[in-house]
């Protein structure tokens, strides 16, 4: 960040907070879909590599049923940033956002868009455990991060 004069400043987290501002909406919406998940379809999820297991299976079911995607933006939107602190918590990954979209870049400089790999799951074609593993294994995938 530039100050008005040119010269650099750095924004100052408030006391006790660790985690950068570009985190804040993300946790609050894995938070929510915590709680959300455990009110209404009694499934308990725990921020483990395990727990995506349940998500994609939860994804496919909502999918299978035909619910039009304006319907559950906001619920895919909680299961990618659920994956995304998943990956946070295992790697030490910092949620980034531009242009009002959220994403990860892990200590190893990789970029993963879970929230986007939620959409895509919705549409038959990725897995939130997959981009878990991949993003926790050193080698990772082949070619560019998902992003």
């Amino acid at each position: 960040m530039t100050a008005r004069n040119g010269t650099a400043r750095t924004a100052q987290p408030a006391p006790g907070d660790t985690r950068p501002n570009a985190a804040a909406k993300p946790v609050r919406w894995a938070a929510d879909t915590v709680a959300t998940i455990r009110e209404g379809a009694r499934v308990r999820l725990d921020y483990s590599a395990q727990s995506l297991w349940r998500v994609d299976r939860m994804i496919e079911e909502i999918r299978r049923e035909g619910a039009p995607y304006a319907a559950v933006e906001l619920v895919l939107r909680g299961f990618g940033a659920y994956a995304g602190e998943v990956v946070a918590r295992q790697t030490g990954a910092e949620w980034w956002a531009t242009g009002g979209e959220h994403w990860l870049r892990t200590p190893d400089g990789r970029l993963w868009d879970p929230i986007d790999e939620a959409r895509r799951c919705y549409g038959g074609h990725g897995s939130l455990r997959l981009l878990c593993r991949d993003a926790t294994t050193a080698d990772g995938p082949a070619g560019p991060a998902r992003l």
